[in-house]
């Protein structure tokens, strides 16, 4: 390995799969997810929830936070989720130096809450980090629910952070899971890296083992590693080492294709959602159907069924004249087809996401700013994510009232792309030219959100 390292003048390897907290990458919204966590970590949000695919650095986040988290907040750290109910009251208690010994479930957890109460009178706030939380039995969800009740009369003793796997979310889709899921305030959402990304990713993580020469990954590579790994971190570390190995065997410097092909033949990696054989049946019940369609459209028409026979031998049903209630709502059409992002909320169903006051507030301003913006001004993308991940906006907002004009900074709410999505954006400008000049000045903690100017007519 040392060879390996003095070949391309590294300090350390820069591709381990085991957490390392040097090599965090804030791209990607990692770093605003991190400053959302804390801030709802901080702030008594009550239970908060983490999720992504395996490899997508749930673990590495865990970790952060773990450094990151100011000197008051004390953490206990739950590594393994497969612990009993009972055995996770003796985790805690064993963390909080409570003696367990003798003690039933219930004197357990009056002897725990007591020590909270004693660490919330001094000034301490407890935080208990949950890895790997979707494997965890039922009853230890359950307790895990009960924890979250202890409390003084004016806060929650106790904060709790769930790292898990998209799995999770269904079990607490479950109807026996929704007092846990109903007590699940920030919802955060670790998505696959895009090929930028990938792309920034190995880059930052050479430099920060000592690299100093051009990027040896060829475009190419970065291409092939991107769909390879499926835009997972731990994979593209996987590929990236392999590959590196695989050039400095062959004596080369520089990461090609044909390095990222004997990678990717080593790793053998299973695709994340493997697709399901062809059923034909589904295609042909819908074929042989098309005649009784037709019949039931003549019937409901008021016309004779031969007469859709007669005009089309094939059987298949003439189009339908538009009815006079479509024909008068012309505007929906147009909304269905447009690629553009709006500020309207999803209307079909009832709305059960419960935005945050600092979001609430800048829904407020943009309701109040787009009124009157004219459709060539600029202005400048910084946030656009789901509208479930309330955590995540708030907490991107709150940093970024810290360091902008908080009068300038807007959010707004879209569901043309056929997703509840939440943007929020900066400032008005004249042109496309200001938009970019100010977006230089941002500050690095904006910047690593990666904003990018858009023209106010996409709005509408």
């Amino acid at each position: 390995m040392s060879l390996y390292l003095e070949h391309f003048g590294l300090r350390e390897p820069p591709f381990r799969i085991t957490p390392h907290t040097d090599f965090f990458f804030t791209g990607a919204n990692r770093g605003p997810t991190l400053d959302a966590l804390i801030y709802a970590i901080t702030q008594d949000e009550g239970i908060v929830k983490v999720t992504g695919e395996v490899g997508s650095g749930k673990t590495m986040l865990c970790r952060m936070l773990l450094e990151r988290l100011p000197e008051n907040v004390e953490t206990l750290y739950l590594a393994n989720p497969s612990l009993s109910r009972q055995e996770i009251l003796g985790a805690i208690a064993d963390e909080l130096g409570v003696p367990v010994e003798g003690k039933a479930t219930h004197s357990l957890t009056r002897a725990l809450q007591d020590a909270l109460i004693e660490r919330y009178a001094g000034g301490k706030r407890v935080v208990l980090l949950i890895d790997e939380a979707h494997a965890m039995p039922a009853e230890s969800l359950e307790e895990i629910r009960l924890l979250s009740n202890l409390e003084s009369k004016a806060a929650k003793l106790l904060q709790i952070a769930l790292f898990a796997q998209p799995e999770l979310d269904e079990r607490l889709a479950a109807t026996d899971m929704r007092q846990l899921r109903e007590r699940i305030t920030q919802h955060f959402n670790l998505a696959p890296l895009k090929q930028n990304d990938v792309a920034a990713y190995i880059e930052f993580r050479l430099r920060a083992a000592g690299y100093h020469g051009p990027n040896p990954f060829t475009a190419e590579a970065v291409t092939m590693i991107t769909k390879i790994s499926e835009g997972l971190s731990r994979r593209i570390n996987i590929l990236a080492d392999k590959a590196l190995l695989a050039a400095y065997s062959s004596g080369t410097h520089q990461v090609g294709s044909s390095e990222i092909k004997i990678a990717a033949q080593d790793a053998r990696f299973s695709p994340l959602k493997p697709q399901a054989p062809f059923n034909p049946k589904p295609l042909l019940w819908g074929v042989t159907g098309a005649g009784v369609v037709a019949l039931l459209a003549a019937l409901i028409a008021g016309s004779p069924p031969h007469a859709f026979l007669e005009a089309d031998p094939g059987n298949a049903p003439p189009p339908l004249a538009p009815q006079p209630q479509q024909a008068a709502q012309p505007g929906k059409r147009l909304q269905a087809l447009s690629l553009r992002a709006d500020a309207q909320a999803p209307a079909s169903t009832p709305d059960k996401i419960r935005f945050a006051p600092l979001t609430r507030q800048h829904f407020s301003q943009y309701d109040q700013w787009i009124a009157d913006a004219p459709n060539n001004h600029y202005f400048i993308q910084l946030l656009a994510t789901d509208a479930s991940q309330t955590g995540e906006i708030e907490g991107f907002l709150n940093r970024a009232t810290a360091v902008l004009d908080a009068s300038q900074i807007r959010a707004y709410r879209s569901s043309l792309s056929g997703r509840d999505r939440v943007g929020v954006i900066f400032g008005d400008y004249d042109s496309r030219e200001e938009a970019v000049a100010a977006m230089q000045t941002l500050p690095e903690s904006i910047k690593a959100a990666q904003p990018f100017p858009r023209q106010v007519s996409k709005l509408r």
